[in-house]
């Protein structure tokens, strides 16, 4: 099953705010994870493996530190999750 651009979205909201302890209704898609959520390197890897066991979309290790926005990560994700 493919996921929708807000599915995705709130999916990486409910990952960040359990990661973070960021309010979820903060993670917005123009939202940056190392300067507006607070996302250090470690924090960031354990998001990017949750995402993948949601979503099904393998994110690789050197993808991770492209993913600048909330954003960048949803369409990442959309463009990498099974058909």
């Amino acid at each position: 099953m493919a996921f929708s651009d807000q599915e995705i979205l709130d999916g990486l909201a409910e990952i960040v705010s359990e990661e973070t302890g960021v309010d979820a209704s903060e993670v917005t898609a123009d939202k940056t994870f190392t300067d507006d959520l607070d996302v250090d390197s470690l924090s960031m890897m354990t998001i990017a493996v949750t995402a993948e066991e949601k979503f099904g979309a393998k994110i690789p290790d050197e993808q991770v530190k492209n993913l600048k926005t909330v954003g960048d990560a949803v369409t990442f994700i959309k463009a990498n999750q099974p058909a």
